[in-house]
């Protein structure tokens, strides 16, 4: 079994989605289990005010976003929110379309690494 990952896309009528996903164990070796290497473009260190929330907006490029101390409700165009709290991984690929919103959780100040894997 390989590692969950939220991922959040967009369908052909600019809609945007959840479904979940797996990374899959491609090597297993005395350090642990790794999957097979992607593609990245660089890394960014945000900061996300407490009092930070989005109306809708795309992605502005397909990338890995791990949540560090705090959490975030993200709701897709189709209605359905989740949140995504410390720890877990999103992967949002809805670069296109109407977006999704974002809204802090519990009044927190989250900071997160983002891991782009498209230029953009």
């Amino acid at each position: 079994m390989g590692l969950h990952i939220h991922n959040l896309y967009c369908d052909a009528d600019g809609e945007s989605h959840w479904r979940d996903i797996q990374i899959d164990w491609a090597q297993e070796g005395p350090e642990g289990k790794t999957s097979v290497r992607e593609q990245g473009y660089g890394i960014i260190f945000r900061q996300t005010q407490a009092e930070h929330d989005r109306p809708w907006h795309p992605a502005p490029r397909r990338q890995y976003i791990v949540n560090l101390d705090a959490g975030v409700e993200l709701t897709a165009s189709d209605g359905e929110s989740r949140i995504i709290g410390a720890g877990e991984v999103i992967l949002v690929e809805d670069v296109t379309g109407k977006g999704h919103l974002s809204k802090s959780v519990n009044n927190q100040m989250r900071h997160s690494i983002f891991l782009p894997i498209e230029q953009g």
